[in-house]
């Protein structure tokens, strides 16, 4: 199997990322959606994590050789960050949603050099809203982003799109299409429910996709 699909695997095979195409969740929005992701569960599953963390370190080696510290994103990237952190021999930190109300009203944890070039680890990419504003806060604070990891992103054309606007990248080590394809293959959903996924990445608030 390619890499994203022993990832699809692990995550599908302990419930960090589940397909429910008939019974679909409900997000806070009130959009339904036939997958849920929880990539925290990584953590307390010892394989799984060293396959995640070793995956992350390929593709920061590979696509971002310059870094030269490492930022979570509050609060699902600050373990994968640091255990990324720790292989590497860099430094980590992390940003805050938002800045601290007390104190030094910190909202970005650990030093950070103006100037510095940092890749930001983050365990989900969906609309890259939250990603974003981190990339954001970095950069006001003189780093030099050089882009994003993650461990799955949906590949939802807003997310694309508002990564692009932001001209930052993002590698991912899986992804809607493997976990689909993974799923299928070891009978969690049906080879026809593919399709039915594929509508809802494609818009996620047309429910059409609902119906077989």
């Amino acid at each position: 199997m390619t890499r994203e699909q022993t990832i699809a695997h692990d995550l599908l095979s302990i419930g960090a990322v589940f397909l429910r195409p008939d019974k679909p969740f409900t997000w806070a929005s009130g959009i339904k959606s036939p997958i849920y992701c929880d990539n925290r569960l990584t953590l307390t599953a010892p394989e799984v994590r060293t396959h995640v963390e070793e995956g992350l370190v390929d593709l920061i080696c590979k696509h971002y050789p310059g870094v030269e510290v490492l930022m979570g994103t509050s609060t699902a990237g600050i373990a994968h960050a640091a255990i990324a952190g720790h292989l590497m021999g860099l430094p980590m930190g992390y940003v805050r949603s938002s800045g601290k109300d007390h104190g030094r009203q910190n909202r970005i944890e650990g030093k950070l050099e103006p100037g510095r070039r940092v890749v930001v680890v983050e365990d989900l990419i969906s609309t890259a809203g939250s990603c974003i504003e981190v990339v954001e806060a970095l950069r006001e604070a003189g780093a030099e982003v050089l882009g994003i990891v993650s461990i799955f992103t949906y590949g939802l054309q807003k997310g694309l799109d508002r990564l692009a606007a932001a001209g930052v990248s993002n590698f991912s080590l899986s992804n809607f299409d493997a976990v689909c394809e993974i799923a299928a293959a070891e009978g969690k959903i049906r080879p026809e429910d593919i399709a039915r996924l594929k509508r809802f990445r494609a818009d996620p608030s047309d429910g059409s996709w609902c119906s077989p």
